[in-house]
C-alpha cells in the first residue's frame, strides 16, 4: 500500500543523505520524495511516498525516528489528508484530435501554460491517481516527448496533525 511520510528535517548538510541511505541500505524503495523549507528556516518538510505493508511502514517510521537530524514524522495516510501533485507535460503540437485535447484539458482542470515553436506544455496539479489517468488519456490523443511531476505533497485536513518521535 502506498503512504505519504512527511518528515521535519534539521536543515544541515548531509542529513537528507541520511534519510535516503536509510532507504537504500534496508531495500525500502522511494517512490517520489519532495524537500522544501517550512516557515522555521532551521527545519525542512521532506515529503516522501514509498510502499509496503504496515509491518514494513512501521519499521520504516522507527527507522527513521532513530536518525539525528529526523525532528518528527508522521505518516499522513493514517488520517485525513489532501494530496497533491505538480505535473507539466511537453507535446507537439500535431495531436490528432485538438477538440479532444482541449476537452480532455478543462475535464482534468489542466492548463495549456506555453504554446509556441510548435510544442504544448500542460500542467495539471492534482492526486497523483488523477495525474496518472489524465497521462494516459493524453497519450491516446498525442505523443506526450516530456513528463516533469513535482511528487506528493501532503496535508492534514482540518486541525493540525501532531508529529511524534521515536
Amino acid at each position: 500500500m502506498k503512504h505519504i511520510i512527511s518528515i521535519l528535517l534539521q536543515n544541515e548538510a548531509g542529513a537528507l543523505a541520511r534519510v535516503s541511505n536509510m532507504f537504500s541500505s534496508r531495500g525500502y524503495n522511494i517512490e517520489s520524495l519532495n524537500v522544501a523549507p517550512t516557515n522555521n528556516s532551521l527545519v525542512s518538510r521532506v515529503t516522501l511516498v514509498t510502499s509496503g505493508s504496515e509491518d514494513i511502514i512501521e519499521q520504516i517510521i522507527k527507522q527513521l525516528g532513530k536518525l539525528v537530524d529526523v525532528v518528527n514524522i508522521i505518516d499522513m495516510t493514517d488520517g485525513d489528508y489532501i494530496e497533491r501533485e505538480l505535473s507539466m507535460l511537453k507535446l507537439s503540437d500535431n495531436y490528432t484530435d485538438e477538440e479532444a485535447l482541449f476537452e480532455l484539458v478543462n475535464n482534468y482542470d489542466a492548463k495549456i501554460i506555453d504554446d509556441s515553436d510548435g510544442y504544448l506544455t500542460i500542467q495539471i496539479i492534482d492526486e497523483s491517481s488523477h495525474i496518472d489517468k489524465f497521462i494516459d488519456c493524453l497519450s491516446k490523443i498525442s505523443t506526450i516527448l516530456s513528463v516533469v511531476r513535482s511528487g506528493s505533497m501532503a496535508v492534514a485536513k482540518g486541525k493540525p496533525v501532531l508529529f511524534f518521535t521515536s
